[in-house]
């Protein structure tokens, strides 16, 4: 993936600088004291693990006494165990045992009960497909024994899973269907869930006063029967978020706080992370980026420590964007090289999982397909002896029985067919996906570039004009990265010569120097991965703004060359120009800030450079680090 340090800079400046500044001084040093300088747990280490061997022992002494029942409910005790101490995987492997039992035992409540905390598990390692499968069998199994409490709670989830893959209004539907049955029966607890659940997705729908209302619901009804836990502690970052679109920053930071002082009084440290991050994330919208710096790293160390790493590198990303507000551009960029790996680890993570879970299907089909195949030869052999001691009657019923079991493996053919179908299918999905992606890039990007523009275009002082202009080129060159991915059949390379071609025709076209200068690319095709194409990407920008600045004076005409050459396990990169060189011993011209970036650059591909200043000037780079596509 690339590496867009300047634009996470300009992007922040551009989004972030005009918000609202809320709340006073006063306000800020009080939390920032509760938060940072405050210890999260609160529970005896002692009573943990007291508490996790006594459940072992019950579970022990149920196995010796055959007990089922009691064995079921202790495994999920000791699965509740493991997932207030964010051990999700472990508690999933008990809830799977106490479904065992249960089914053993025929107690469809029990079992349906199970399924349903099996399917929040899920939801809690974003195995959402998982998830739907477990919610919809406990629904199944309520609907069988027409359990209205249980049914509501499946719709309640099921809302829940449709809000992570972004179905909100379909999730909201879901939500006013539960809400109807609990209404009715006086389920207030699980009523207050369906609110929480209905407001989380009408915010995302944009009804942020019907968000806010149902969410006020939910803590009422909460407060109302005595819930002051882990439900209410929610409710609160929930309005939070709330508050925080609505750019109520005072109320939002008041709300993160109580969520924040709640968990750790009771000892739910997982509880204190949410709301850490966005009171980060509301100083960040306020433009406070100082104030926000602590509440984020506080953020990520919670994360780490309780090993909910899901979105670690959302976090990651924050810090990298606020460091480059504050001018910390080394921190910034060793953020963000964090926030792009956590990023490209959770897009693999999910398609690596759509792919297991398709994988796992066809293996299955591909078993049926060779039990049956097993089973035809074995009555083929049953056949064969009964025809060679049978009658003519027997022999019609062999050929009976053999029309029955070809219609069962085309059966299975079939279905073995439309399950490739459907693999092919999700394949191409994630390509469309991959495209879709880079394709938002590159319009981001070009927002990004547009927005610089207007931002220059405000600007008296030459020397800011001449810096946006400078971004406007940088962003530029990783918009085409992205438009040729979404464009070509390679999603993982690029092709340099014709990168190089466009890159020029835009510069060029940015110094209106097309009559001027004639830019050329000798050089043979060459693929590159993006991971290296991005930074020669911009070194090669720096060069070619350079030139046109300062080479080619008083309106003279010139030619610049670009090439890009491998050879053996080195990539050679030249830019010359003919124009009139630099002067021996003369004090450089600009910022020097090109000239350090390309050095940062070549850095990170372990590179080095050679420059020349006869007949003109001509750079020379030899990079070792690099991916070839």
């Amino acid at each position: 993936m690339m590496k867009p340090l300047l634009l996470i800079v300009v992007l922040a400046c551009v989004s972030w600088s005009s918000l609202p500044q809320t709340p006073s001084q006063n306000q800020e040093d009080t939390l920032k004291s509760s938060y940072l300088n405050s210890d999260t747990e609160n529970v005896s280490i002692n009573d943990t693990v007291s508490e996790y061997n006594n459940l072992k022992k019950t579970i022990e002494r149920a196995q010796k006494d055959k007990n089922f029942e009691t064995l079921a409910k202790s495994y999920i005790s000791l699965a509740k165990w493991h997932e207030d101490n964010t051990v999700l995987d472990s508690s999933t492997v008990y809830l799977k045992k106490s479904i065992s039992v249960y089914e053993k035992l025929k107690l469809p409540n029990k079992l349906a009960d199970t399924y349903l905390l099996l399917a929040t598990n899920y939801s809690g390692t974003a195995e959402y497909d998982l998830g739907s499968q477990a919610v919809y069998k406990a629904l199944a199994l309520y609907e069988k024994v027409n359990n209205e409490r249980g049914i509501a709670q499946c719709y309640t989830k099921i809302s829940d899973l449709l809000y992570y893959s972004d179905s909100y209004a379909e999730g909201a539907e879901y939500c006013k269907k539960a809400i109807a049955i609990q209404t009715k029966n006086g389920y207030e607890e699980d009523l207050a869930l369906s609110y929480r659940r209905l407001s989380e997705n009408q915010l995302f729908l944009g009804d942020l006063e019907k968000s806010l209302g149902n969410m006020n619901r939910a803590i009422n009804l909460y407060k109302k029967i005595g819930i002051t836990d882990a439900p209410l502690l929610a409710c609160y970052n929930g309005r939070g978020n709330i508050y925080k679109y609505m750019e109520r920053y005072d109320d939002a930071i008041a709300d993160y706080n109580r969520c924040y002082e709640g968990a750790k009084k009771i000892g739910l440290v997982r509880y204190t992370m949410p709301p850490t991050a966005n009171i980060g994330h509301v100083y960040i919208l306020q433009g406070k980026y100082a104030e926000a710096l602590p509440y984020n790293l506080r953020a990520i160390e919670i994360m780490k420590r309780i090993g909910n790493t899901k979105n670690l590198w959302e976090n990651y990303m924050h810090v990298a964007n606020i460091y480059s507000e504050l001018g910390d551009y080394k921190n910034a960029l060793q953020y963000h090289e964090l926030y792009e790996q956590g990023h490209t680890e959770y897009l693999n993570t999910i398609i690596a999982r759509q792919d297991s879970e398709l994988q796992v299907k066809y293996e299955t089909a591909q078993k049926d397909i060779e039990i049956l195949n097993q089973e035809a030869k074995i009555a083929q052999q049953r056949k064969t002896q009964i025809l060679y001691i049978g009658v003519a009657g027997l022999l019609a019923i062999i050929l009976f029985g053999m029309y029955f079991t070809l219609k069962n493996i085309r059966k299975k053919r079939r279905a073995l067919a439309l399950l490739n179908s459907e693999l092919d299918a999700k394949n191409k999905q994630n390509e469309l996906l991959l495209k879709e992606i880079h394709h938002r890039v590159k319009n981001n990007l070009e927002m990004v570039k547009s927005l610089i523009a207007l931002q220059s275009a405000k600007l008296d002082d030459g020397a800011s004009k001449e810096a946006m202009l400078a971004s406007q080129n940088r962003v530029q060159s990783m918009g085409i990265i992205h438009q040729k991915l979404y464009q070509g059949e390679n999603l993982g390379s690029i092709e340099m010569k014709d990168y190089f071609i466009n890159l020029s025709e835009g510069v060029l076209d940015t110094f209106k120097a097309e009559e001027k200068v004639k830019i050329e690319c000798a050089m043979d095709h060459l693929n590159l991965d993006v991971d290296t194409a991005v930074p020669i990407g911009l070194i090669v920008n720096e060069l070619l703004t350079n030139a046109l600045k300062y080479a080619f004076p008083e309106g003279t005409q010139g030619k610049i060359n670009i090439s890009l050459s491998k050879q053996n396990e080195e990539l050679f990169l030249k830019v010359s120009d003919n124009g009139i060189g630099k002067t021996k011993g003369s004090k450089p011209k600009g910022t020097g800030f090109g000239t350090q970036l390309i050095q940062l650059l070549t850095q990170q591909l372990n590179g080095t450079i050679t420059e020349e200043n006869t007949q003109g000037t001509t750079v020379l780079f030899n990079f070792r680090n690099f991916k070839t596509a």
